[in-house]
């Protein structure tokens, strides 16, 4: 068994579909940069009312990735 290091970051994502598109909003943008994400933790959920109604989700995240 390999021993790991991680280091995490906070990220958030929002969407107007709902919870999950606005986690993969945010680790596909990570990914464009961040190499070796292996976990993420929901730590915040909040949204945006517009008319009475959920305008947008917001969901914050903190995304653990191996150091080189």
């Amino acid at each position: 068994m390999s021993d790991h290091v991680y280091k995490h970051i906070e990220l958030t994502g929002s969407s107007e579909k709902g919870i999950e598109d606005a986690i993969n909003r945010a680790l596909a943008k990570a990914s464009q940069s961040l190499h070796g994400m292996r976990w993420f933790e929901v730590t915040d959920t909040r949204g945006h009312i517009e008319n009475g109604k959920v305008g947008h989700w917001q969901v914050t995240i903190k995304v653990g990735f191996t150091l080189d």
